[in-house]
């Protein structure tokens, strides 16, 4: 292929001579490349509002929380309340093989009257351990987070929401200052903030043993939660099939009853979502490549109505000793120039309505910030190029044959 500014000159003049069916031909290509990008960019919207979801919480994480048996088990009828204790946290962090970090919970809801000074206010608390921070992603803003020496201890600590440190400190530290939870007096030796909703942002969190031992829990806990070594989903089943079989032999309950447990696998259910995903982005390749290969086919018979008409043309030059290389070079660009142009021009047009639909539109639950990675932009390109390539081979080995005795009988 050549360049130069004589053979681009030369190519132009033939596309003026030919304006509505160049405009035509490269329309077909620019379709394929915008219908592209669209869906590219929508289909990454479409995943990153689903990370969304997954984004206050670990991906590799397995949720489980007591439920109510609905089957009869060994003399014992359904309705049964599961109760979880500590014993069950510890059976699960020293017997089950893959556990990485975990967590037991037990929660203290609504009605709990939290003070300082003269302020005044009801929040949630979650007693929890300090693997806490690797399921819920929980981030530091000052001081420090629940330790284990505050479990051991049962020290009555607490780190609290950016929401709760600004209604009751205003633009005090809230570092070291005592709040008063149901009148019983808490240090603050931290304020933490959560990507999740703004309620997590309201949610004060003890240490286990304080709360158990202060609020009357006992050795109670309502739910626990680990995060998985290995995130396959094979793997994360067969956690989750361990966990049921422990907690069925230790309560007593069918391990066939589901209602018994409530368990959010967040491994399988994560790997659901990107293996889809992977399988939409492979569909729309497929479609937008299909789209391009039409345009090829028309901008490739264009190229041969070209040749045909140009048969004179061609048959004068290689009279005048042009080689059959610079015709096939002379084909191809004039090919590879439509191709490119038109499929740049829906690229740019692509891109931009992503662009806008990023800037302007609400963000909604499922669909958030659609974007076109570079990446993908560089591969359009080379596709565009490639393209071109293939829409001209044809004609140019057909304009390459062209005899110039024969060329010169054409009328």
């Amino acid at each position: 292929m050549r360049f130069d500014p004589h053979t681009i000159q030369e190519i132009g003049g033939t596309l003026r001579r030919n304006k509505l069916r160049t405009m035509l031909t490269g329309f077909s290509v620019s379709w394929g490349i915008f219908m592209l990008i669209i869906l590219l960019g929508t289909g990454t919207g479409l995943e990153n509002g689903v990370k969304a979801e997954f984004k206050n919480i670990a991906t590799n994480s397995i949720w489980v929380h007591r439920g109510q048996t609905s089957k009869p088990d060994r003399g014992l009828q359904p309705g049964r309340q599961i109760q979880f204790t500590n014993a069950d946290y510890s059976s699960v962090k020293t017997s089950l093989e893959g556990v990485e970090h975990i967590t037991a919970r037990y929660y203290l809801w609504d009605d709990n009257l939290i003070s300082y000074k003269n302020e005044y206010g009801t929040f949630n608390i979650i007693a929890c351990h300090p693997d806490h921070k690797y399921l819920e992603k929980t981030i530091l803003v000052r001081g420090r987070l629940i330790n284990a020496t505050d479990i051991k201890q049962s020290r009555k600590v607490a780190t609290i929401g950016t929401l709760i440190a600004d209604q009751f400190f205003k633009n005090e530290s809230a570092l070291g200052k005592f709040i008063q939870i149901n009148g019983i007096p808490f240090q603050v030796v931290g304020v933490h903030f959560d990507e999740g909703s703004e309620q997590h942002l309201r949610l004060i969190y003890l240490p286990l043993s304080t709360a158990q031992r202060v609020f009357g829990g006992a050795n109670q806990i309502h739910a626990f939660m680990f995060t998985t070594r290995h995130t396959s989903v094979k793997e994360g089943r067969r956690m989750e099939q361990a966990v049921r079989e422990m907690m069925a032999a230790r309560h007593k309950f069918d391990v066939a009853d589901v209602k018994a447990l409530r368990i959010f696998n967040g491994v399988e259910r994560f790997q659901k979502y990107m293996n889809l995903f992977s399988g939409i982005r492979a569909f729309i390749w497929v479609i937008g490549i299909g789209t391009i290969i039409a345009g090829i086919v028309g901008i490739s018979n264009i190229m041969l109505i070209s040749v045909k008409e140009r048969t004179r043309e061609l048959g004068i030059r290689k009279a005048l000793g042009a080689t059959p290389r610079s015709i096939i070079g002379l084909i191809l660009t004039e090919s590879v120039l439509i191709t490119s142009v038109a499929g740049y021009m829906g690229l740019v047009a692509g891109v931009g309505l992503i662009e806008l639909a990023s800037t302007y539109l609400p963000p909604v639950e499922l669909f958030q910030n659609p974007q076109v990675d570079i990446k993908v932009a560089l591969a359009a390109v080379i596709l565009l190029v490639a393209a071109g390539l293939m829409a001209g081979f044809v004609p140019a080995r057909k304009a390459a044959h062209i005899l110039p005795v024969e060329a010169l009988r054409e009328e």
